[in-house]
């Protein structure tokens, strides 16, 4: 596993991500109330819950996207979003929306965003090629985006978010209608991310997809926090068996 040095070169065993107390309004609505978490170096971690429970909107901060109404973002110590800059360069993005740029090749399509972190010349080619080689595009990387699958565009969208080599991935619903063998890539890839020393952060209302990728998680419903831990803690916690029981629970008794 990666680990990040202190200036006076001390290793630092760190929390990479850190909520305290964070709420977001959007005028009268509260997105998310008073949540509370942390991410850990290495963990796959997921947050989950129902559409508009308020993942995206955690995401936004986490990325320095949104300011916080009220309590702090931690990234790797930094506070977002007043030190976003020194903090974007360790996080890679998947947003939920697929957009990559149709005319251009798999491989420019990953040379563009490298050129943007300031890759160039050789380290630039290598870590174009090492990202299509994670996400298995190697051999379609010069066929022109347009002509790529729902899944191998979703593939392609991972190895942008990694190009540069971040120590945070943000994956969010990345497996979101996709069919079951692009869905099947997709969370091999995430265990993948995770072995080669990553800290994952996975968003999704999957649960199928946080059983079989995430170490621990945390079930969010209108913005609050109601369960956090493995789902094994989570069972024997709240005395249910599997993550569905557990979520449906939760969030209807949330409701």
């Amino acid at each position: 596993m990666r680990q990040r040095w202190s200036e006076g070169g001390e290793e630092v065993n760190e929390v990479v991500v850190e909520l305290e107390e964070v709420t977001k309004r959007f005028g009268a609505v509260v997105a998310v109330d008073n949540l509370s978490l942390k991410i850990m170096r290495g963990e796959v971690f997921g947050l989950l819950g129902p559409n508009g429970a308020g993942k995206t909107t955690t995401v936004r901060m986490i990325c320095g996207l949104l300011r916080p109404t009220s309590g702090r973002v931690l990234v790797f110590g930094y506070e977002m979003p007043r030190e976003a800059l020194k903090a974007r360069r360790h996080i890679g993005l998947l947003p939920q929306e697929s957009d990559v740029y149709e005319m251009l090749t798999g491989r420019e399509n990953l040379e563009y965003f490298g050129r943007l972190y300031g890759l160039e010349g050789e380290e630039l080619r290598r870590r174009v090629d090492e990202a299509l080689e994670l996400v298995g595009l190697t051999e379609r990387a010069d066929d022109r985006a347009g002509e790529y699958s729902g899944g191998m565009k979703r593939r392609l969208m991972v190895a942008r978010a990694i190009v540069h080599d971040p120590e945070l991935v943000i994956l969010d619903e990345p497996t979101m209608g996709l069919d079951v063998f692009a869905v099947r890539r997709i969370r091999r890839l995430i265990r993948r991310l995770a072995e080669g020393g990553r800290t994952v952060l996975l968003t999704t209302n999957d649960l199928e997809d946080a059983e079989r990728t995430c170490d621990r998680v945390a079930i969010i419903d209108k913005g609050r926090l109601v369960a956090l831990g493995t789902i094994r803690e989570l069972e024997e916690e709240f005395e249910e068996k599997g993550l569905e029981e557990l979520f449906v629970r939760l969030v209807e008794g949330e409701g």
